[in-house]
């Protein structure tokens, strides 16, 4: 073969490698999850109400089973399984999360207690607490931002209820479920990632892959602007 015909061979290698890397990238793009936004509308000192919910099954999308966090639009109170949260700077958010998952003890009992909200509390069905014992009050999740110094952690539901929520979006006034408030003040613009420190990729070594990792499921992003 003559050294042109290398020198063409070679170059087309190289371009459907670069097809691939491209294609693959504008792929994973394209499948993004939505970005659910509390900018519109929002007067300047007025706090934002965040509502929430953890599914131990999402029941749609490209992983079914998988546990998600959904949440709930400011305006058309629609369930939407994202995790990208559009909240608007130097401002108060006000979150509810209706935990409807089963919980376990924690590995590590650090990530029971609660911090970087207001007065470092929240409350639990309507009980103000600082931390709780997962050996006790089995956790589903926790509401982590690493960056912003929060963990709120979420107490887990007994699978053995009758109206147990076993696909989501589930039901506050249907399904079992622990309601859990707090507050905190976004800082300036950023992003900001948020995540679940309880292992619940069941499947995978240690519970931390799978949902644990991925956006739109247990993992995502608070992406605070001016």
């Amino acid at each position: 073969m003559s050294r042109s015909g290398r020198i063409a061979i070679v170059l087309g290698l190289f371009a459907c490698v670069v097809f691939l890397v491209v294609f693959t990238a504008f792929s994973f793009v394209g499948t993004e999850p939505p970005t659910v936004s509390f900018l519109t509308g929002h007067s300047a000192g007025q706090p934002v109400h965040l509502v929430a919910q953890t599914d131990g099954v999402v029941g749609t999308g490209a992983h079914p089973t998988w546990v998600s966090y959904q949440v709930q639009t400011p305006k058309t109170k629609k369930w939407v399984h994202t995790t990208i949260w559009q909240l608007p700077a130097h401002s108060m958010i006000n979150v509810t999360i209706y935990q409807f998952d089963s919980g376990s003890p924690l590995r590590n009992q650090q990530w029971g207690e609660v911090s970087g909200t207001i007065g470092d509390t929240a409350k639990l069905d309507g009980k103000t607490f600082r931390a709780l014992n997962s050996y006790v009050d089995t956790m589903g999740h926790t509401f982590t931002v690493p960056e912003l110094g929060i963990n709120v952690p979420l107490r887990g539901n007994k699978t053995t209820a009758k109206n147990f929520c076993t696909s989501g979006p589930c039901s506050p006034t249907k399904n079992e479920h622990h309601t859990i408030t707090f507050s905190f003040k976004t800082p300036g613009p950023g992003i900001y990632h948020f995540q679940c420190f309880i292992p619940c990729g069941a499947g995978h070594y240690a519970g931390n892959g799978g949902p644990m990792q991925t956006l739109g499921y247990m993992g995502g992003f608070l992406e605070v602007m001016a």
